[in-house]
């Protein structure tokens, strides 16, 4: 009995189809073909990019504003402190790397103006930035150019009034920076720099159209 009605079920089933199928094509007959509608295709998800630190692509024109701002503060030349900046820009200047190198470096300098610790600890005596570290600069981009602004501030005020033709001001204050100020004061008398102190002015001048540019952005 029951496969009795099984079978009366497919048959009933049969029919629907067909019925269904008949009326599908009637359909198709007698009704115009309706236009495709447009289907909206989603454009995929960018992938995340990752930011590389600053010191994987360092390029001093990356901190343009900061040598704009800490030149002005100090009342130097912001294309003097850039061109330091390139100077300086030989090493890497991954925090880890410049730690590590102090390990066996007797004298290290440290962020990315190179500076010693004896030359930052005098140079932030009084000024805003007193509480912060030496240690700090590696990590500190910031820091070590506003260090830096106010270090060519104090040499700047150690010019002798009274000085030999030999080299302008800024090239001074770079000597300065490079040899020391009381170096810097017996090449501002006229005596001329040694073969090392000379190369880092001769640096300075390489990249002082690049600092001018560099303060553009």
């Amino acid at each position: 009995m029951a496969k009795r009605w099984s079978w009366v079920a497919v048959g009933v089933l049969l029919v629907g189809v067909w019925a269904a199928c008949s009326d599908k094509d009637s359909t198709a007959r007698t009704e115009p073909t309706a236009k495709p509608t447009a289907t909206t295709t989603t454009k995929p998800t960018a992938k995340t990019t990752t930011t590389k630190p600053w010191y994987d692509d360092y390029d001093p024109a990356h901190f343009a504003p900061d040598v704009r701002r800490y030149a002005k503060q100090a009342g130097i030349n912001p294309q003097l402190l850039m061109a330091i900046l390139y100077n300086e820009s030989y090493k890497p200047h991954d925090p880890k790397f410049e730690r590590q190198w102090a390990e066996v470096d007797s004298d290290p300098a440290f962020g990315i103006a190179n500076m010693h610790k004896p030359a930052f600890d005098e140079t932030k005596r009084g000024r805003d930035f007193a509480k912060r570290k030496w240690e700090e600069l590696p990590d500190n981009p910031a820091l070590a150019i506003q260090a830096a602004a106010w270090h060519l501030h104090d040499l700047a005020k150690r010019l002798p009034s009274k000085r030999a033709d030999l080299y302008t001001k800024d090239e001074l204050l770079a000597l300065g920076y490079n040899a020391g100020g009381g170096n810097m004061r017996i090449f501002a008398r006229g005596r001329k720099a040694g073969s090392q102190a000379q190369s880092y002015v001769d640096r300075l001048h390489d990249n002082w159209a690049k600092s001018a540019e560099a303060l553009k952005s």
